[in-house]
């Protein structure tokens, strides 16, 4: 059904043969960049920090009334109260919170930057059902606005994802939020690559009536399951020669694909899945589409009707990344209930998680969590500020598979922090400073602390 993209031949590299014909030694081994396209992040200048006297809710389900944060050397050393140190720069937060950075973990940032143009319009690779080969890393632009808009909103990482057009749109990146001028020096070190995938309306009208591309549900399915069979097939080639070469027989590396590398990378388990996904029996199959292949589902983004499948989605260890209230604008984001959060976070081992999908949105999802608390709380659930900071913090780091290092404030993490001027879920907050790595990269009443895009200096 679907094109695979052309294949680039790797030839083993040959050293020269011994005496009497025979090759006595194995030819160098033919291996795979992973990494062809390093993070060239490094994290700014940053003084060691003492914020004292604010309500901190930690991400981890815990929060602390009139409490101090110690972050040095771009660490947090240490979140509690009476905190002390000589040598630090003391911030007064009284009346004030501190929260953990805000992660969003679907943003078309940079691939869809502002202002929305037809020339900066480079998310979807809409030549193909299956675009796996596609990265969209090489689609970011740096000097987009829309970075400092949402560093104000608190937002010090993002996944730039491609766009939805594809059953197979690419990989995704995750990004530092902070103002550079390469893709490489945002780029968050050791952070594992997304491979986006879409479920439902989306691919099957992409393409109209072209007979290569899906034009039904059963169609899309049968376009997976064929892209990764050959991934599974290439991935099998691969493992014998790794295994032959270990041997010693010396074997010829199998041809190389690009799209077929990124595909082997989630079956490897080291890309994790990102689909787009609306309805509750198209997530289900997509569980099991996982299953039959061998890699896991990962996370379903929009997931709608995830409410009908929460327990599904905790049993399996899925994340669902959701909007507040979007809902209506196709009949497969029909269905919707506005507990939707609330209730796949009622379940035991959830991971529920409060996504973007907006330029705009992206600067208060502080406030789009604060509508799900609202609304849940009216319905009854028994949810409070530490709950929902989880939904926009570490849920979202462990989404994105980097929860070790960032997400909350705790002892030896990144100090990825957020000082709030009142409660972050009141229609009235504000960021007041935004740290990364313990670096201020935002403060609201200091110019030199508001990064402006190359893009726009100059303009009137």
């Amino acid at each position: 059904m679907q094109k695979l993209a052309p294949s680039l031949l790797v030839a083993a590299v040959a050293i020269g043969l011994t005496g009497c014909g025979q090759q006595e030694r194995q030819d160098a081994k033919v291996t795979v960049n992973k990494d062809p396209y390093p993070s060239t992040y490094q994290p700014l200048p940053a003084a060691k920090t003492l914020i004292t006297n604010a309500t901190v809710l930690t991400g981890t389900g815990e929060r602390i009334d009139n409490a101090d944060v110690l972050f040095a050397d771009g660490k947090v050393v240490s979140v509690g109260q009476s905190l002390s140190d000589a040598d630090a720069t003391v911030i007064d937060a009284k009346g004030k919170w501190l929260t953990p950075g805000i992660i969003d973990v679907h943003s078309h940032l940079g691939v869809y930057p502002s202002p929305s143009v037809e020339s900066h319009a480079d998310g979807n690779e809409m030549t193909a059902p299956v675009t796996a080969e596609v990265w969209s890393e090489h689609s970011v632009w740096p000097q987009d606005p829309g970075f400092q808009a949402a560093r104000a909103g608190g937002v010090t990482t993002l996944q730039i994802l491609p766009g939805s057009a594809n059953l197979i749109g690419g990989r995704g990146v995750t990004l530092r939020n902070v103002p550079g001028h390469t893709m490489q020096s945002m780029k968050f070190p050791n952070a594992p690559y997304g491979l986006k995938m879409a479920c439902g309306e989306n691919p099957k009208r992409v393409y109209g009536s072209r007979t290569e591309a899906p034009q039904t549900r059963m169609g899309n399915m049968a376009g997976y399951r064929e892209a990764w069979h050959l991934a599974t097939e290439y991935k099998r080639a691969w493992d014998k020669y790794e295994a032959d070469y270990a041997a010693g027989l010396n074997p010829e590396a199998p041809e190389r694909n690009v799209q077929l590398d990124t595909l082997k990378g989630v079956l490897d388990g080291e890309i994790l899945i990102h689909n787009h996904c609306y309805k509750a029996e198209e997530m289900a199959m997509m569980i099991d589409l996982g299953k039959e292949f061998n890699y896991h589902a990962g996370t379903f983004h929009h997931a709608v009707e995830a409410y009908k499948i929460a327990d599904l989605l905790a049993d399996n260890g899925n994340c669902a990344a959701m909007w507040p209230d979007w809902w209506g604008f196709k009949m497969e984001a029909y269905d919707m209930v506005l507990e939707n959060v609330a209730i796949v976070d009622a379940m035991k081992n959830s991971c529920a998680v409060v996504h973007s999908d907006s330029s705009s949105t992206i600067q208060r999802l502080n406030q789009e969590a604060g509508k799900v608390l609202y609304r849940a709380q009216d319905a009854g659930f028994e949810l409070t500020e530490q709950d929902a900071i989880v939904w926009i913090t570490s849920n979202a780091a462990k989404s994105l598979g980097i929860e070790d290092v960032t997400g909350s404030l705790e002892t030896g993490k990144k100090a990825d922090v957020v000082l709030w001027n009142m409660n972050p879920f009141s229609v009235y907050a504000q960021a007041e400073q935004v740290f990364v790595d313990g670096a201020k990269v935002y403060d609201r009443f200091d110019p030199k602390y508001q990064a402006k895009s190359d893009f726009l200096l100059g303009q009137p």
